[in-house]
């Protein structure tokens, strides 16, 4: 009888992860430092780049956003609340200053200039209560992560100017109650403080966040238990996260096929694949960070996977960076426009280049071929955005995701990995012809292919069709 339930294990995994695949995971995650009208924090950018990184590697489409003015804040949230109706999970991420004031938590852009209650209350600061009721509430699950329990900045302006009037300005943010399906936690306690960590890494409580949320095969909120211990231990007990959760059954942020098969078949044969499913996740984490030049992003990795197999890499990169550029990335960027590395692009800017679809096409290519893998549709989706702003982010130039005259002669300028097929340089000549003035067609790069599905659909057909085999043979 054992063939029988080994079957039976593994096209349990086999559903499972295509079911965890089939659940649609959206994000919101800004971190807000760089603030107009009171002191600045170094850091909440840096959480939330750390934190989307995380949450992309688990499949989250992310809507992020970092040193946001109130009008791009809503701008954000209104697409966020667009992407979360109907979705299984929802994570609702802020760094930054927030503020109490009468029970009533608020997030600050980094326009706000707060002098009264009535500023508030009129729209200078976002209404949190509000704000995830009206983005999150059609989520299945919701889980919210605030690390925004910092002093008031605006505490004695609000006092001063409400002396006819009772207002309670607290310290830190007040306590919130969780709906059903909800998880709401705090980098402290109401009415607390938390500390923001030193300048140019992660916050206590996004450090240990990142380093356990996605851990595989750990439930949502005994991973948030490891959050609590980590930080109290960080701090030396002068922090403890604080939280308020009504979720209704176990969450898992990064599912391993080993616990989600565990009652029906608790044998050593089907731990092997979860060790692949994690080796996998650790290999796209790595490759989305690799050639970096923040060490935020680094960072994160190494928060990630503490003990992972690239490790010693992502120091000698975070070592490089302090060190100064490379002879390999100054070589790289030798004969680049300066603009390239000042200029925002935007995408006005990128239609100034003219492209048309054959060399947005050869754009992608370009890409590919230096290992920033995108499809080849010759229309900048989504996921070519993405791209765009991890190249960019490699090279140094804005993480737009757009292109500019300079960053687009930049990348053409690059050497791709393989030269172009002889049909390709056949047609490159036309392709020049067509072109707009001041652009030129990048020679493509061949297309690459995924191995990875075909391994891993081989590896199961494989070990099912053998063992039915051996069953017929008995």
């Amino acid at each position: 009888m054992r063939y029988p339930t080994l079957i039976f294990s593994l096209l349990c995994m086999v559903l499972s992860a295509s079911a965890a695949q089939a659940e649609r995971r959206v994000a919101f995650v800004v971190g807000n430092g760089a603030y107009k009208n009171v002191a600045q924090l170094p850091n909440p950018p840096v959480d939330a780049k750390a934190m989307a990184a995380v949450l992309r590697n688990v499949g989250f489409e992310v809507v992020e956003g970092t040193n946001l003015t109130r009008d791009k804040m809503t701008e954000k949230l209104l697409d966020f609340g667009k992407k979360a109706q109907g979705a299984d999970v929802a994570v609702f991420f802020y760094a930054g200053h927030g503020i109490a004031i009468s029970g009533t938590n608020y997030l600050l852009p980094v326009d706000a200039d707060i002098k009264s209650e009535m500023d508030v209350k009129l729209g200078a600061a976002i209404n949190i209560d509000l704000t995830l009721d009206q983005t999150m509430s059609d989520a299945k699950v919701k889980l919210v992560f605030l690390d925004a329990c910092r002093d008031n900045p605006f505490a004695a302006k609000i006092k001063s100017n409400s002396a006819t009037r009772s207002v309670s300005v607290g310290s830190g943010l007040a306590e919130m109650k969780s709906g059903e399906g909800t998880l709401i936690a705090f980098a402290t306690g109401p009415g607390q403080t938390a500390l923001d960590g030193q300048e140019g890494t992660n916050s206590p409580f996004t450090r240990a966040l990142i380093a356990n949320i996605t851990t595989p095969g750990v439930e949502i909120q005994q991973a948030m238990t490891k959050v609590r211990a980590q930080v109290n231990e960080e701090t030396n007990k002068g922090q403890l996260p604080w939280g308020h959760t009504n979720l209704i059954g176990a969450v898992y942020l990064n599912p391993a096929p080993a616990t989600q098969v565990a009652n029906a078949a608790p044998t050593a044969t089907v731990a092997a694949p979860a060790a692949a499913v994690g080796s996998e996740a650790e290999v796209e984490f790595w490759r989305s960070v690799k050639e970096s030049n923040k060490a935020e992003e680094l960072n994160a990795y190494l928060a990630a996977y503490p003990n992972g197999q690239f490790k010693a890499l992502a120091l000698a990169r975070l070592a490089a960076i302090k060190s100064g550029p490379s002879t390999a990335t100054r070589t790289l960027n030798a004969g680049v426009d300066p603009a390239a590395f000042t200029d925002e692009a935007s995408q006005l800017t990128e239609d100034q280049i003219g492209l048309d679809k054959t060399q947005r096409r050869d754009v992608q290519r370009r890409l590919t071929g230096l290992g920033f893998d995108t499809k080849q549709t010759g229309a900048f989706s989504e996921e070519t955005r993405s791209v765009l702003k991890r190249w960019q982010a490699a090279r140094g130039y804005p993480a737009s995701g757009y292109l500019n005259k300079p960053q687009h002669k930049a990348l053409l300028s690059e050497v791709v990995a393989a030269p172009p097929t002889a049909s390709d340089n056949s047609q490159k000549a036309a392709r020049r012809a067509a072109a707009p003035a001041g652009s030129s067609a990048p020679a493509p790069a061949p297309q690459r292919s995924n191995p990875g599905d075909a391994a891993g659909a081989a590896f199961v057909g494989g070990v099912v069709g053998g063992m039915v085999g051996g069953m017929f043979r008995r």
